[in-house]
């Protein structure tokens, strides 16, 4: 028999990357906000940056460097345009990536929007022992990588594994 699991609350960012948007018409962040919030999850801190790589790149390293913080989830900036940097920026910062995350986004993504699923480069990974998230910027991607995926492994309820539980043991050298 096995014993039964609690949640685990964690602290998590979530940053918007647009070059268009304010907090006000921010879809995606807020959706983020109230999806983790609903789940038992606490938000840490919340910004929005425009599509700068090095500022960017600068407050995910605050972030991470920041023991209290678990995870962030950034939207936007995944896409193929002149402009979308998420990937350049944050990938340096990964101790470790996560592949299977790409992967099943992409996979799920499929059956909802087809072969335009190509065109995300929506990653996740592992920095300083911080989960790190980048989706797509459009509300329903994130809706996708949430409900399909990132809920589940972020509940320590989940079975067979989850990432939750592995948080203890992240800054393992």
């Amino acid at each position: 028999m096995t014993a039964q699991r609690d949640l685990i609350p964690l602290n998590l960012c979530v940053l918007t990357v647009s070059d268009t948007r304010t907090l006000a018409e921010d879809s995606s962040g807020d959706y983020l906000v109230q999806s983790l919030t609903a789940d038992g999850h606490r938000l840490a801190d919340r910004q929005l940056l425009p599509d700068d790589r090095y500022r960017m790149r600068a407050v995910v390293s605050q972030w991470i460097a920041d023991e209290g913080v678990d995870g962030i989830l950034v939207t936007g900036g995944t896409g193929f345009t002149g402009r979308d940097s998420t990937p350049e920026a944050l990938l340096p910062l990964l101790d470790k990536q996560m592949p299977g995350f790409g992967e099943l986004f992409r996979a799920i993504s499929f059956d909802e929007i087809g072969t335009s699923t190509v065109q995300s480069r929506a990653f996740a990974g592992l920095a300083n022992g911080t989960f790190v998230f980048a989706l797509p910027g459009s509300t329903s991607a994130c809706r996708t990588a949430w409900e399909k995926i990132i809920r589940n492994q972020l509940d320590a309820r989940t079975t067979p594994c989850n990432l939750a539980t592995l948080r203890p043991r992240l800054r393992e050298r």
